[in-house]
């Protein structure tokens, strides 16, 4: 009979290094510590015309919410920019593969996919992943963003007109759509559980909510400061495999490092799902205190809370 597999534990050694890198991004030790200094706005090229932008996106046991954030391009697809969808997954995840394989047969203009593999420990690590990519880009901008985000109607061929000429290390979103906190059996993630394939999603089930500050998947960066910084690459702690999924605390590091919380900008149609099961964490303690924390905060808010 199979058992459930322990939860991982985390080393005292890791502890003290994961929450010292979350003491140091909060300003009390400087980023020049560890990040050389980078060139300032007015140093980066402010490129014209059309441009190229590269999304990176992270998939392990998501595969019905990357459906929705593939099908958004293919349903929505640029006019005035191009994109890289790189993909970032595990070829245990076979759900997965299976979704990457069914739209690497879609040809949509003006979007070229890019599947990349990695080995479980690494793609665990989702700063790993995002600095290879950063390292590697040759677009003119690169989003950092997670599957359950979707880019609808007017998203990307707006930011292709917001980006012109812009000479920022940072950017963001300055509003995101979400939606309310979907259980399991929500028809909206059971459409998309089975078969591969086109999926659609009502905006009517999202809400608005204003953000602050270049969070997790609304992070998007100058090509430039992207091939020269990484994505925490100063910082050998956020390059090493992991057994489970860690917190992405290094999202706040990455900030600190680019000296910036990122720059608001007026894009339409950023939407995300928000969903109670968190598949990429293992079962155990941990993960059922997470899930209690989910439906505790759906239930008094009664919907997606703003980030």
């Amino acid at each position: 009979m199979s058992q459930t597999p322990a939860p991982a534990r985390v080393s005292r050694l890791d502890f003290i290094r994961e929450n010292y890198y979350r003491v140091a991004a909060s300003g009390l030790i400087p980023a020049g510590f560890y990040q050389p200094e980078l060139p300032r706005p007015d140093q980066l090229p402010g490129r014209t015309g059309r441009l190229t932008l590269e999304v990176v996106s992270h998939c392990w046991n998501y595969a019905h919410l990357q459906a929705y954030q593939l099908s958004s391009l293919v349903l929505h697809p640029p006019t005035a920019i191009d994109v890289r969808m790189t993909v970032y997954h595990c070829p245990e995840d076979r759900k997965t593969v299976r979704l990457l394989e069914h739209f690497a047969g879609r040809q949509v203009p003006g979007v070229t996919w890019d599947w990349r593999p990695l080995e479980r420990n690494r793609l665990l690590r989702r700063a790993i992943g995002r600095n290879a990519a950063a390292k590697a880009t040759r677009a003119d901008w690169i989003w950092f963003t997670d599957c359950d985000l979707l880019f609808l109607d007017g998203c990307l061929d707006t930011l292709a007109a917001r980006l012109q000429g812009r000479r920022d290390r940072l950017l963001y979103p300055q509003v995101e759509h979400c939606t309310r906190m979907l259980r399991e059996d929500d028809p909206v993630l059971l459409a998309a559980a089975d078969e591969p394939g086109l999926v659609q999603i009502d905006p009517a089930q999202f809400e608005p909510f204003g953000i602050k500050k270049a969070v997790g998947p609304l992070q998007i960066v100058h090509g430039d400061i992207a091939r020269l910084a990484g994505y925490c690459d100063a910082i050998a702690y956020y390059r090493e495999p992991v057994e489970h999924w860690r917190k992405t605390y290094e999202d706040r590091t990455f900030r600190w490092l680019l000296r910036t919380q990122g720059v608001p900008i007026e894009v339409p149609g950023v939407y995300r799902i928000k969903h109670l099961h968190k598949g990429r964490y293992q079962e155990g303690g941990m993960k059922r205190i997470r899930r209690s924390l989910r439906q505790l905060q759906a239930a008094v808010f009664g919907r997606a809370k703003g980030r």
